[in-house]
């Protein structure tokens, strides 16, 4: 079916064009599916984490320093790295909680 003034050859373009869009919204679904939703999973995951925080439990930071939680502030958190030694830190920059049974990190 040609439009008014649609020549056959012009009709067979708007069909290849379309053809040529399919690929790149399959690699955009394939792209969504292998890497968008799984880093927005693991993102809550982080934020859930964030937030159940207390004080008393074990963290390490981002930049490798454990300590335990002594105070949970709005934006940021009170570390104890040591004794009677307290480091502030922004809450998004604690990357995961130790478990005190096994000492290593909860997944």
């Amino acid at each position: 079916m040609f439009l008014y003034g649609q020549t056959p050859a012009q009709a067979g373009a708007t069909g290849s064009m379309l053809g040529a869009l399919v690929p790149f919204v399959l690699i955009f679904a394939i792209f969504y599916l292998l890497i968008i939703l799984p880093a927005k999973k693991k993102q809550k995951q982080h934020n859930a984490m964030l937030s159940n925080l207390k004080g008393g439990e074990r963290v390490i930071t981002a930049g490798g320093i454990f300590g335990t939680v002594k105070r949970v502030l709005d934006d940021r958190m009170e570390i104890e790295v040591a004794n009677n030694v307290l480091i502030q830190v922004t809450r998004s920059s604690v990357s995961g909680v130790i478990d005190p049974t096994t000492g290593s990190e909860k997944k």
